[in-house]
Parts: C-alpha cells; sequence; structure tokens
C-alpha cells in the first residue's frame, strides 16, 4: 500500500490533510543549461545519458524550488519534456513527426503539426520512469500533468481516422494505460490538460468529457482537469482581447463536469474576466483555484492572492480549495516563477489564519 509520511493513504482524502493545500497547474521553467530559458518547445542543449541526467537534475532543481516556496502539492515541473502535449505523442505508434500539417490550434493559431498516419498505440510507460524518480525524492503528494484525449487531437493532423470523436476515444483508452502505471508508481493526483474544453463547446458536452472519464476509468488516486485560456503566449494574449469584459466559457462544461467522476477542476482566476460566480456551477467539486497570473512577469503580492481566495471561498468550500497558479509557467524565467510561487504560499496562510480565526 502507498504510503505518505509512514502513514496509510485513504483513497481520495490524500491532499485534505491541510488546508488550502497549495499547488502549480503544470509546467515551471528549466534551467538554461538544459534548454532556452522563457520559450516554448525549446530544444535540448544536451543529449544522449547527459541529456537523461540533466533532466532528472533539473527535476530535482524544480521539486527544490516548489519545496522552498512552501509547496503543498509538488509536481516534476514537466522538466523531462519540451510539451505538454507533443512529447506524449512522440511515443506512440501511429504518429509520423516527419510528415507535418499546418492546422489552426485551439481555432486560434496555425501551428506545424505531425500527423496521423495509423492506428495509435502505446507500447510502453511514457513518464513512468520520470513519476517514479520523482516519488523516490519526497514524500510530499505528487501531481502528474497528461495531455487530455480533447487537446491531443486538437494538436495533431489526422490523416488515419478521419474522425475527432474516434481518435480521442483511442487517446482517453492509452492515456488510462499511462495514468494506471503512474498510479502504481506513487502519484497522488493525476492530472489531465484540457485547454480545448474551452473552445469546443458541443464536442466537449457529446464526447469529450465522455473520453475524460475513459481515461481515468479504475484510477483509485485522486484525478484532475485542468481548463485554462493558455500560456502566456501572444497568441493566447491577442485571443483574450476578444474574448470581452466576461469569459463566461466555462459555463458551458460546469453542468456536465459536475456530474462527472473527475475529483478536482483546475481553473484560470486571477486577473481574467471570468465571472467568479461560475464556480457556483461546480460546487462540490474539489476545486484548483488560479491564484497566480501567468501572462505576466508580475509578481503577486500575497494580498492579492489572499484577495482572489477570498472571492472563490463565496462558491467553493474551504476543505475544497487549492489555491494553484493559472496555467503552467515554462515561458517565464525561473526568478520569476519561484517568486510567484511564493506569493501564492504566502497568500495561502493568510486565508488559513483567517479560516482559524473563525473556527
Amino acid at each position: 500500500m502507498k504510503t505518505l509520511f509512514n502513514k496509510p493513504l485513504t483513497n481520495k482524502t490524500l491532499t485534505n490533510k491541510k488546508t488550502l493545500p497549495t499547488s502549480t497547474a503544470g509546467s515551471l521553467p528549466k534551467p538554461a543549461w538544459l534548454a532556452e530559458p522563457e520559450t516554448l518547445w525549446s530544444p535540448w542543449k544536451l543529449q544522449g545519458d547527459e541529456l537523461t541526467e540533466g533532466k532528472h537534475d533539473a527535476l530535482c532543481l524544480s521539486l527544490q524550488d516548489q519545496q522552498h516556496a512552501g509547496i503543498d502539492i509538488v509536481s516534476d515541473g514537466e522538466q523531462t519534456r519540451q510539451h505538454f502535449v507533443t512529447t506524449f505523442i512522440e511515443h506512440l505508434n501511429g504518429v509520423d513527426f516527419e510528415k507535418r500539417k499546418t492546422i489552426k490550434i485551439r481555432d486560434r493559431y496555425e501551428a506545424s503539426v505531425p500527423t496521423v498516419v495509423g492506428p495509435v498505440s502505446r507500447q510502453k510507460s511514457v513518464f513512468v520512469e520520470d513519476a517514479k524518480f520523482l516519488r523516490q525524492q519526497t514524500k510530499q503528494p505528487i501531481k502528474w500533468a497528461l495531455p487530455g484525449p480533447m487537446t491531443m487531437i486538437d494538436t495533431l493532423y489526422d490523416d488515419h481516422y478521419k474522425s475527432r470523436e474516434k481518435l480521442a476515444w483511442e487517446f482517453a483508452k492509452i492515456l488510462n494505460q499511462e495514468a494506471k502505471e503512474l498510479e502504481a508508481a506513487g502519484v497522488d493526483i493525476i492530472q489531465f490538460d484540457e485547454p480545448a474544453f474551452n473552445v469546443f463547446f458541443d464536442e466537449v458536452n457529446k464526447w469529450g468529457i465522455a473520453c475524460l472519464e475513459k481515461a481515468i476509468e479504475g484510477l483509485k488516486c485522486e484525478t484532475a482537469v485542468h481548463i485554462c485560456y493558455g500560456y502566456g503566449i501572444k497568441a493566447n494574449t491577442d485571443w483574450k482581447k476578444t474574448l470581452g469584459s466576461e469569459w463566461r466559457q466555462y459555463e458551458e462544461a460546469f453542468p456536465k463536469l459536475k456530474k462527472s467522476n473527475i475529483d478536482i477542476i483546475s481553473l484560470e482566476c486571477h486577473n481574467s474576466h471570468v465571472p467568479m460566480e461560475l464556480l457556483e456551477l461546480i460546487r462540490g467539486k474539489k476545486v484548483m483555484v488560479g491564484a497566480i497570473d501567468v501572462a505576466t512577469d508580475t509578481i503577486e503580492t500575497p494580498e492579492e492572492v489572499a484577495n482572489t481566495l477570498r472571492k472563490a471561498l463565496k462558491f467553493v468550500d474551504a476543505d475544497k480549495l487549492y489555491p494553484c497558479t493559472n496555467c503552467g509557467m515554462a515561458p517565464l524565467s525561473r526568478k520569476v516563477a519561484t517568486a510567484k510561487l511564493n506569493a501564492l504560499s504566502a497568500g495561502a496562510e493568510i486565508i488559513r489564519k483567517e479560516l482559524s480565526a473563525l473556527s
């Protein structure tokens, strides 16, 4: 049986041990000696065994940064992958990375992507060895992120199934295989990143959430879905400017997500135009509330973080609120990202003290 601090874990109660446990949504900056800083899809600067060792060294540094900042639920910071979607796909059969097509991703920006040329399958685990390595480094709860089925299909050109839904179901089965092995490796929360849920609303409700439930089928660990407005890159920030004074995209998926078996819903809140009252639609679910803006180098003050959490507490019970970042922070400098993590922890502590004074 898995243990934490040498005590048996009760299924799906792991992160209830501390009020407002903090976490990150996903990626953290890589060290400059491993990959070009502040850049997505940055090529590795090392090769062979040096690259393998360098990735593990970077993972340890990322873990140390999280621990020093007081983050409660830690992750690998995605130090061993170039991109949150394509690195997983690289390890699958049926996808040709040499045969590339230009498509529109998330219905807003063009990118050159690999092509699905045959049946997709997974011959061996993708991240399990990295997860085992992280598990050996800490007794803290671990969260591991995987791409969600809908976001995977939106990052490829399909020349085989010729059906977004059929390909999504195949990816859901593959993700379920990986997730079960990650759980066995000691991962406590498995998160599926689904920014596509904020774009393709009809598909989300017709089959997207059903595919997500297939991906978590049989898991005993906690599960999460992360839905945000993207990294702080120009294509995303330009898109946000077109969304008006209120961003109500979450309204489309929340009712069905509330009925789903997903345990935790991870959202973008701070400095966004998402009406906080939309969280009422998922009351009863655990919510990772994004209290750190990843689209700016400006460091939040602890009080700014606390203010976002206070607003969320009107719609999320305190025992179900997890302070988090809006999205991954790979495009930021390590110095900025570390300062933001410190602010997240300090802001959460302000609210813990306020809640303690009321009890």
